[in-house]
């Protein structure tokens, strides 16, 4: 698999992870989490999968400060429901990362690594997520506007819309990817901790 070569540049996800370390998948119990992993698992790179990206990694920053997030210790309140836009691409994204899954995820082990229910929509919040930590319970809600620097349709129009041509649509790709590098260029401007 041939990726852009800015994703190498992202910084990745560096989580514990004690389920990890139990099973011997991680002998120090450490992940690093790569966008390019995140995409594999969504099939592609768009402005939900960044955004949900862009989000944990702000909102775990601010959340954990210097310490190291720790997955399946999280959980991930969502506002809206599931069915709504592409919040359960969003939804998949935060758990993936996060290791919070709803009533179908890990039932744990021993009473111990429990994943499952931790992650929950129609939430009552102004942001858009809000990542609690178990052990203390503090939390933080994040906003995502991407609308503040990109406008996806747009270039999609250029692909499907009715005016577009082999050209336009040979060169969509490329117009598709760097429109997602901006949200990274620019996160501050699109990802608000509240």
């Amino acid at each position: 698999m041939i990726l852009p070569d800015y994703f190498k540049k992202i910084e990745p996800i560096i989580l514990k992870d004690e389920l990890a370390r139990f099973l011997g998948t991680s002998m120090d119990g450490e992940l690093e989490l790569h966008y390019s992993e995140i995409v594999k698992m969504a099939g592609h790179s768009c402005v939900t999968v960044a955004g949900a990206w862009l989000m944990t990694q702000k909102g775990l920053k601010a959340l954990y400060g210097n310490e190291i997030p720790v997955r399946g210790e999280i959980k991930v309140e969502m506002r809206d429901d599931i069915a709504e836009g592409s919040n359960g691409v969003s939804a998949t994204v935060f758990s993936n990362i996060t290791g919070a899954a709803g009533p179908t995820g890990f039932g744990g082990l021993g009473g111990k690594h429990i994943r499952k229910n931790l992650l929950s929509f129609n939430i009552p919040m102004e942001g858009f997520v809000r990542f609690v930590r178990l052990d203390t319970g503090k939390s933080v809600e994040v906003k995502y506007r991407p609308a503040n620097i990109v406008h996806p349709g747009n270039i999609m129009m250029t692909a499907i819309g009715p005016k577009a041509t082999d050209e336009s649509r040979a060169a969509f790709p490329t117009l598709w990817l760097e429109m997602i590098k901006q949200l990274f260029d620019k996160v501050d401007d699109i990802v608000e901790i509240i």
